[in-house]
């Protein structure tokens, strides 16, 4: 009886986490639509101030021509964007390159602090009441800026996170079926957040917040994205969405390369865990706190965890069945194997590009939480570099 207990704990925080929270989101989503509850005004398409588009970068002179081409091409007056490169550390010549292009200012030291510690240093140089961080090796959507200051218009609206997008080919391998599929559920879900209440963190290849509003960071953080949004959220503003601000990049080059980028972000997200404790308390957050753990928390803490009791104690439970009989445990049990054989499957098809990319779900799904239990030792052992390792991307 109680590894029967033990069994539907561990199911129900693993279903919850993975499609059980989308669905109550969505449900309670349509209830309040029903009775006209919490529904936001209509944005101020007229607001428009200047803004800061800010670069942090590290060698970047690969992505030099192709981001400024773009940044050029973003439609919001030239004369209210102004953007900056941090370039700390950059010894590629990526300072050089930059110099002439219009509204573009460097600030360069020879000494590499990390992406965080050029954030930082830079903000200083922010004079604009709104700015917006995005990554060297993206290129945004042409409307995205405007769309993003259309949400700063209610002065709820702390910070704004666009959406990042995967370059979607017809025929992909492991790493970018799977993170492409993965972007497009988190995409869904942080509309629904953003319309009950807040987004639960940005995406650091595009977010915005009100200058005033940046606290700094500390200089050891990993997931600066992450920290800097849900701090401006515990101050009371909201993170809103819109998955029409875009910043869009290729996938990984391969799985090993994801594994990487994930078992930091999985490090990192623990380490937020910690200095974000206080948002633990849904006396005090209430809907954020709420949002924060059934979105966030329990992906990087004990939801892989339950996955990997489920194993023994099915194991158990099923035996005592009969493996071989159509009782409900052996049935849970075999479907287990299932998925996992599929996972092995996905694994032996990896670099193979195929049409069929729900071939490739249980892999990435497995890796995911592989990152999980790999980047929870990484920060015990405090062996994580703040200075980005940049991962090799797809073709």
């Amino acid at each position: 009886m109680i590894l029967k207990i033990i069994f539907w704990i561990l199911l129900f925080i693993i279903v919850y986490t993975y499609v059980g929270y989308g669905i109550l989101l969505y449900a309670i989503i349509k209830i309040r639509r029903v009775f006209n509850i919490g529904q936001k005004k209509a944005i101020d398409t007229t607001y428009e101030p200047e803004v800061t588009l800010f670069i942090a970068a590290y060698n970047e002179k690969d992505y030099v021509a192709a981001k400024m081409k773009n940044s050029l091409e973003l439609e919001y007056p030239k004369e209210k964007l102004n953007i900056i490169w941090v370039t700390d550390g950059s010894d590629d010549g990526t300072p050089d390159l930059l110099k002439g292009y219009p509204n573009t200012t460097v600030h360069h030291l020879d000494a590499r602090n990390g992406k965080i510690g050029a954030m930082n240093r830079g903000m200083a140089f922010v004079k604009t009441p709104i700015v917006i961080f995005s990554d060297a090796n993206t290129n945004l959507g042409k409307q995205s800026i405007r769309r993003i200051v259309n949400l700063f218009s209610s002065p709820k609206v702390g910070c704004v996170s666009g959406e990042k997008r995967i370059v979607d080919k017809e025929t992909d391998v492991a790493s970018g079926a799977g993170e492409g599929l993965y972007w497009k559920y988190e995409s869904t879900l942080k509309k629904w957040d953003a319309e009950l209440y807040s987004v639960v963190g940005a995406a650091g290849e595009l977010f915005a917040i009100r200058t005033e509003l940046y606290r700094h960071v500390e200089k050891d953080t990993i997931l600066d994205d992450f920290i800097i949004s849900l701090r401006v959220a515990q101050d009371g503003y909201t993170i809103q969405y819109d998955p029409d601000a875009y910043a869009i990049e290729t996938a990984s080059a391969n799985v090993k390369e994801e594994l990487k980028r994930k078992i930091r972000i999985s490090a990192g997200g623990i380490q937020s865990i910690v200095r974000l404790r206080s948002l633990l308390n849904v006396f005090k957050y209430g809907t954020l706190s709420f949002q924060y753990i059934s979105h966030r928390v329990l992906r990087w803490s004990l939801t892989p965890l339950c996955l990997i009791l489920l194993i023994p104690v099915l194991s158990i439970l099923a035996i005592q069945e009969g493996l071989f009989t159509l009782a409900m445990y052996p049935v849970f049990f075999w479907l287990q194997v299932l998925f996992y054989a599929a996972a092995l499957l996905g694994w032996f098809l990896e670099n193979r590009e195929t049409r069929i990319k729900l071939l490739f779900v249980p892999y990435y799904f497995f890796i995911m939480n592989l990152s999980v239990v790999l980047g929870f030792f990484r920060y015990l052992k405090k062996s994580q570099s703040v200075n980005w390792e940049r991962s090799k991307r797809a073709a």
